[in-house]
């Protein structure tokens, strides 16, 4: 990426890293409603261009190079407002709006950073929604990886009235059983997962092209720990599903390989033109 968007990026993420670690810190014991109420205050004078320190003045000087909203961060705090009061999910319903809080809000503040290719067609709403699907398609791989180190904490990110259909109970998951009705189970939440995934790739496409390359590398390694959870047998109880450093490696020059390929709602149009003449 060019240095001005590395900078923005980087100050994104720390912006993000900060929130999440005010419900899942060292000191998120102690982290109360009104501590978030301030910390959403702060983003407001953040992007007032009123910083309180200096990793506030990178998002300060972020939201002023490029035209990103506030709304996508004020949700993420209502996503970790979300995590202090629940801790199950009755429906995918309801985990849809939290993994849009948490993860999905990325995507919607990246992508003015990002940039969208001068030759793309998509509609900026396809972009977005990419940007999005990706965030959610991340969000869901994280929470089938770390079932077991969630239940230790004593929540259970996965959709109830899903469990109940696959025969599954709380105390399945807490004691980690790997049956064969678990197995169905996490296989049609992978399943799930991945269509987020190929959603994503309709969206990284329309990206400004010296963006594309590590998006590509994000949606293609992430994707990845679904495969590792398969191969560990469905335990993500006591395995922490992880991509080798070799296979980490062997995917970078896909990604560059498809982060150099027109915008597919380029190739769509010259195939139509083509077809017309």
């Amino acid at each position: 990426m060019t240095p001005e968007r590395r900078r923005a990026i980087w100050a994104i993420y720390v912006w993000c890293r900060r929130t999440d670690e005010l419900v899942d810190g060292p000191n998120a014991s102690h982290i109360s409603a009104l501590a978030l109420d301030r910390w959403e205050s702060r983003l407001e004078d953040i992007f007032a261009g009123r910083p309180y320190d200096m990793l506030d003045a990178a998002l300060s000087d972020t939201v002023a190079s490029f035209p990103v909203d506030i709304q996508p961060f004020r949700d993420m705090i209502e996503g970790m407002r979300m995590d202090l009061r629940k801790s199950r999910y009755r429906t995918f319903d309801e985990l849809y709006l939290y993994c849009y809080y948490v993860a999905g809000t990325v995507g919607l503040m990246s992508v003015p950073v990002m940039g969208i290719s001068p030759d793309s067609r998509a509609a900026t709403e396809t972009v977005y929604k990419g940007a999005l699907a990706l965030g959610l398609a991340n969000q869901l791989t994280n929470i089938l990886r770390d079932v077991g180190e969630d239940a230790r904490r004593g929540r259970i990110y996965l959709p109830q009235d899903e469990l109940e259909m696959a025969g599954l109970s709380e105390a399945d998951i807490f004691n980690g059983r790997v049956t064969d009705e678990w197995r169905s189970f996490m296989g049609g939440q992978i399943t799930r997962a991945r269509s987020f995934f190929r959603r994503a790739e309709e969206g990284a496409t329309e990206l400004n092209q010296e963006s594309r390359w590590p998006v590509w590398a994000s949606l293609l390694l992430y994707r990845q720990i679904l495969d590792e959870i398969e191969a560990n047998d469905y335990d993500n109880f006591t395995k922490r599903a992880y991509v080798p450093k070799a296979k980490k490696l062997m995917a970078l020059p896909k990604a560059y390989l498809r982060s150099l390929m027109a915008p597919s709602s380029l190739t769509q149009s010259q195939r139509h033109y083509s077809s017309l003449t």
